[in-house]
């Protein structure tokens, strides 16, 4: 079965401080949803080259055992709470992607 991703990509961070309030929710709701965080650059000190169009702020990967526990743990409520608390000043890319087998 293919693994299941979340990626997110920030562009804009106007109020950091605020996005931390976010990942305190969405932490535990991705760990409850089945969720593995393979990268969250650069606050955790790793290294990011851009090409390209690319940007080097903030970018979360994240992946679950399938697409459908990937879709299933956005959906999930304990989720929603946590994106009722992004800051309106965050600019994000945010996708689930199905992996290849």
């Amino acid at each position: 079965m293919a693994k299941g991703y979340w990626v997110s990509v920030y562009p804009a961070i106007s109020d950091p401080e605020m996005l931390a309030a976010y990942d305190k929710l969405a932490g535990p709701a991705v760990q409850a949803g089945g969720g593995r965080v393979l990268s969250l650059l650069p606050s955790r000190g790793g290294r990011v080259v851009a090409h390209e169009a690319g940007i080097t702020q903030r970018v979360v990967l994240i992946e679950f055992d399938s697409f459908e526990q990937a879709v299933a743990a956005y959906e999930s409520e304990a989720y929603q709470k946590a994106l009722a608390a992004l800051p309106d000043g965050v600019e994000r890319d945010f996708r689930i992607i199905e992996g290849v087998d």
